[in-house]
């Protein structure tokens, strides 16, 4: 699909340069002299490289559109991640590393959407939140009630946050997977 490059927003996937990239950031620039143009920070997403360029209005680029399938995260298998489509009971195992940060968010059984582009796994979407367990904090100080004051915890799966005053050892909490925060107590 074509769009002209003063039509890219944050989100769109486009090819370009002959491989993938997704737009990070957009801004639209009308100088004084000269035509206008949208400045774009794009994200390779085969290796990472990040690249800014200049789209004219009078530009087109080819807009990507990426296959979702559902998986199930099943297991891990040292640095590598096993995955089965839940359509056709296909396994597909994906390095750690292009998983990225959000890999220790993941539990056995988990539901995530694998986006493909001609049959290569691009991107791994995993909820927006989780519930751990706290594994370690430190014990709750009478007294301390200030409404900003936040403590140190690691989670079931060892990953670090900052809880409130109030949650102990052994709690289930709601954790953004995004940045790894706090969110509140599981139900």
């Amino acid at each position: 699909m074509k769009m002209n490059g003063n039509e890219i927003k944050p989100g769109n996937i486009i090819k370009h340069q002959d491989t993938l990239w997704v737009a990070v950031k957009c801004n639209a620039v009308k100088p004084g002299k000269g035509g206008a143009f949208n400045q774009v920070e794009l994200k390779n997403l085969l290796d990472g490289r990040k690249l800014n360029e200049r789209f004219r209005a009078a530009e087109t680029v080819e807009r990507v559109r990426l296959d979702q399938k559902p998986h199930t995260f099943l297991y891990r298998d040292g640095d590598m991640l096993v995955f089965m489509n839940t359509e056709n009971y296909e396994q597909i195992n994906l390095a750690e590393e292009f998983v990225g940060e959000q890999a220790q968010f993941l539990t056995d059984g988990m539901e995530v959407d694998l986006e493909f582009y001609e049959e290569r796994a691009i991107t791994v979407a995993i909820p927006e939140q989780v519930v751990l367990e706290v594994a370690e904090t430190e014990p709750v100080v009478k007294g301390q009630t200030a409404a900003n004051s936040y403590k140190p915890a690691t989670m079931s799966n060892g990953t670090r946050t900052t809880v409130p005053p109030f949650v102990g050892v052994g709690e289930r909490l709601i954790i953004n997977t995004t940045d790894g925060s706090y969110v509140k107590r599981a139900d």
